[in-house]
């Protein structure tokens, strides 16, 4: 559920702040998502300005970044270990610095997901 971050319309004393302005859009904050393990699926929202988010929605492959520098695309299977939130482990939830399995072995997140729109690691 999306959130409102404007300003109150009672002021700290409990009086009423006149005249009222109402609710702006660009003070609605969008939902919350979280990155799966799935399917891969993407969402693109409008930001301030006419700017683009691009939000990873789930995902199945992620960009390793090997050992010798080359970088190869790698099969995500499940999370081992998320300093985040430790529910985030149950659930499957890729954020910055969760640590998951792949076929190239363990591997540390080191894109934003919810920001960036793309899953990228290096090999641990």
């Amino acid at each position: 559920m999306a959130q409102w971050h404007g300003i109150s319309r009672r002021k700290s004393t409990g009086g009423r702040r006149v005249p009222s302005r109402g609710k702006r859009s660009t003070e609605i904050s969008s939902e919350k998502q979280f990155a799966l393990i799935g399917e891969p699926k993407r969402k693109i929202y409008r930001k301030t300005g006419g700017n683009t988010l691009v939000r990873v929605l789930s995902d199945n492959r992620c960009t390793v970044n090997g050992k010798d520098g080359k970088s190869s695309v790698a099969s995500i299977t499940n999370v081992i270990k998320n300093d985040a939130n430790p529910n985030y482990i149950r659930r499957n939830i890729l954020t910055k610095g969760a640590v998951v399995e792949t076929d190239k072995g363990h591997v540390r997140i080191t894109s934003r997901p919810g920001h960036d729109g793309v899953l990228n690691g290096v090999v641990l």
